[in-house]
């Protein structure tokens, strides 16, 4: 599980049949010192997190197989909308 911030949406005409209906947003890993992870990524999110938002995003897909059914391809799943996170002496908050 990582943190990471949402960076926009990502929109596919088509896609793997279990995957009818979700919702993907494009989210950047933010590590532990508060700056970006290399390459942005493509999550499924169910929480309705919004462009800016902190979110906790977990790696396991058995969170993924257990909503979209065992032969799902998904593997990144946003699990939590952040508040705020607080580490190293900082805080900061979830929000754009």
């Amino acid at each position: 599980m990582f943190l990471a911030r949402i960076e926009g949406t990502v929109v596919a005409v088509v896609k793997h049949p279990t995957l009818d209906g979700c919702r993907f947003l494009l989210a950047q890993r933010m590590e532990a010192d508060g700056s970006a992870g290399l390459e942005p990524m493509v999550v499924v999110d169910w929480l309705g997190a919004g462009n800016g938002s902190m979110v906790m995003v977990s790696t396991d897909g058995d969170i993924a197989r257990e909503r979209l059914g065992n032969d799902t391809p998904a593997r990144m799943v946003v699990v939590g909308i952040v508040d705020r996170a607080q580490g190293q002496g900082s805080s900061k908050r979830g929000d754009a």
